[in-house]
């Protein structure tokens, strides 16, 4: 069980190291061969845990291992160490599991570009990153892990550095990530000033006896953390932009690892936030924002891989919202079926982009259901699943989290409950407005002009893609249908019960608002359906009015808020420290010193006669001059 887990670590690494070490010698092919393999062997590591975790008693199913003393001082220390547990072994098997069809998919898409060993080596140590984050046993390691996927994630967002826009996008994504991790760090050093350990059982047991304002000022750290991985407000503006990467990126990163590791942060150190209610109550009130604005942003964007991202904003809100009420096992949920369905409806999306020779504007698509049929069915399933329609994955997952709003009450409860059911209207909305744009209707009359990021690949007119990427496509299509078959309200409910182990649920809905929430939800996500079928038929947008498209086509004008709130300051400051002191105080005093260094010199020199009289001349003086001195002295 433990050995299955260090493979699964490790795995990845090994291949990632591989490709670097073995450079050109290797194939750009047998690169992606190494990447998928490994990524595979990772996989089934993750299998063995999770087998083994399954066949352990009940009460012992939560193992630590310990590689070696990684840090020690006085009483304080932090091991090399993982954590096998029934919530470790999910993540395990989402990130590698996934992640192996992402980097399978990453083969046929890649092929033929000039940089794809660079690629492949980037997507296994983000994978080996994303696997430590979730297996991490304390949160020194964890901080070590959440590190190297935002390194990893910008390395991969920047892949094609030739382009300025992926540059910028990378650049945006590390700047955002790093002030979560520096508030992450703040509460790990909070930590261990006031708890003196770093392992999750010694810190956890501790929680309760920590004084409110520490435990909230933590609980807060925390928080920051992980709304800046999982882009939520007011930190979510990264993942926007992020798009200018590969689009197998955007379905490893953006859909089923990197922005759920908040989520998993939330729920791993669900005792803190239990201590700290009004900070765990502000982390399901940010998710709820998010998932609004995301869902109306979405509603104007004509980028058809940006509507998709402003969905994975939207659904990782309702994560938040779950985690937020205390319903772990349905945030995890959602999680892994988010991961089925966002990784499918990105992919399916790259095979578009392939087959246009990397066209991404939906106005110049159409009617492509005819010319990429089995990508069509994906593209539906995938947006069936996301909108909630039964009994795809989706609906189980999103509408059970709904459900624990409802079962919470209060004026938070109905809150978050009115808002996610907006929510699922937005959803079917904007999802069915993709839908419709790119598959139905007539073909665009115009010349495929590529201007994404993507524009390299070759238009592709005689099929959908090589089997690498049609095969990854269909099993998660058949994921995506099926995936939320393990929770049914009333009748059996396997995977919240394993998540409960290691996280016990706060709320859970009855099986009569479980169901009432389900009709509810479908209803709202088919009025918005039909909002978006209605508005195609009409060949009009879902948004109108031209005041309210410009301010959600700017993003409610968050980036411009920032650039003058903090970017230009900053510029500013710069600019007036360079001119009034590095210039005058450092530049001006250097070439001072060395202009009087020089002159100084010019003066010795002049001493410098080369005739030997005069230098015993000047020794009988100096001696002369000391004799006095001395004398003078004593």
């Amino acid at each position: 069980m433990v050995a299955g887990a260090w493979i699964c670590l490790f795995a990845p690494l090994a291949g990632s190291l591989a490709i670097t070490l073995a450079g050109q010698t290797i194939s750009r092919r047998m690169a992606g061969w190494i990447s998928t393999l490994t990524t595979f062997v990772a996989f089934g590591g993750a299998l063995v845990a999770f087998f083994g975790t399954w066949a352990e008693d009940p009460d012992q199913r939560e193992n630590l291992s310990t590689a070696y003393t990684w840090l020690a001082a006085g009483d304080f220390d932090v091991g090399f160490q993982i954590l096998v547990d029934p919530l470790s072994t999910v993540m395990m098997l989402v990130v590698s599991g996934v992640g192996g069809l992402i980097v399978w998919y990453s083969m046929g898409y890649m092929a033929g570009d000039d940089e794809e060993r660079r690629y492949f080596a980037y997507m296994s140590l983000f994978v080996f990153s994303m696997l430590l984050l979730v297996e991490a046993g304390n949160f020194l390691l964890l901080l070590v892990g959440w590190g190297l996927v935002g390194l990893a994630s910008y390395l991969l967002i920047g892949f094609w550095h030739s382009r300025p826009e992926a540059v910028a996008a990378a650049k945006k994504a590390f700047v955002m990530n790093a002030v979560g991790d520096a508030t992450f760090a703040l509460g790990i050093v909070l930590l261990v000033w006031q708890a003196g350990t770093l392992e999750f059982f010694g810190v956890f047991d501790q929680a309760d006896s920590l004084s409110p304002t520490m435990v909230n000022l933590v609980a807060l750290g925390l928080l920051g953390g992980a709304v800046a991985k999982s882009a939520q407000v007011p930190l979510h503006t990264w993942l926007p932009d992020a798009m200018e990467g590969p689009t197998p990126v955007s379905a490893l990163i953006h859909a089923a690892t990197m922005v759920t590791a908040g989520v998993y942060l939330l729920v791993r150190a669900h005792p803190i936030f239990e201590a700290a209610p009004d900070i765990q109550h502000l982390a399901a009130v940010l998710g709820t924002v998010t998932l609004l604005l995301a869902g109306l942003v979405a509603l104007v964007q004509w980028d058809i891989k940006r509507v998709i991202a402003y969905s994975t904003m939207s659904q990782i809100g309702y994560m938040f919202m779950a985690a937020g009420l205390g319903a772990y096992g349905f945030a995890i949920f959602h999680l892994m079926t988010h991961a089925f369905f966002k990784a499918l409806l990105f992919m399916a999306a790259g095979v578009v982009i392939h087959h246009l020779g990397g066209e991404q504007d939906m106005r110049r698509m159409g009617g492509l259901k005819s010319v990429l049929p089995r990508t069509h069915i994906a593209f539906l399933v995938g947006t069936l699943a996301l909108v909630g329609i039964p009994p795809f994955a989706g609906f189980w997952s999103k509408d059970a989290i709904l459900g624990s709003a409802l079962a919470t009450g209060g004026a938070l409860g109905w809150t978050l409950y009115i808002a996610g059911l907006v929510g699922a209207l937005l959803t079917g909305a904007y999802a069915f407005r993709l839908y419709y744009a790119v598959f139905r209707g007539k073909q665009a009359e115009v010349e495929h002009v590529p201007y994404g990021p993507e524009a390299s690949h070759p238009p592709t007119t005689h099929a959908e893609g090589p089997l690498s990427m049609l095969v990854p496509v269909g099993i998660l299509t058949v994921l995506s249908t099926v995936g939320g078959l393990v929770y049914i309200p009333g009748v059996w409910q396997p995977f919240t019960d394993w998540v409960g182990q290691t996280a016990e649920a706060l709320v859970e809905p009855t099986v009569a608002e479980d169901y009432l929430t389900s009709a509810f939800a479908v209803t709202f996500g088919l009025v918005g359906l039909y909002l978006a079928r209605r508005a195609f038929s009409a060949g009009r947008q879902l948004v109108t009015r031209p005041d309210a498209w410009r301010v959600l086509e700017h993003k409610l004008y968050f980036d411009e808020l920032y650039d003058a709130l903090f970017f230009r300051p900053a510029v500013a400051l710069s600019l007036a420290l360079r001119r009034d002191v590095e210039e005058p105080l450092i530049e001006r005093s250097m070439d001072e010193i060395g202009s009087g260094t020089i002159q100084v010199g010019g003066e010795v020199a002049r001493v410098q006669s080369g005739l030997l009289r005069t230098y015993a001349l000047t020794i009988a003086v100096a001696v002369a001059v000391l004799v006095v001195v001395f004398v003078a002295v004593r």
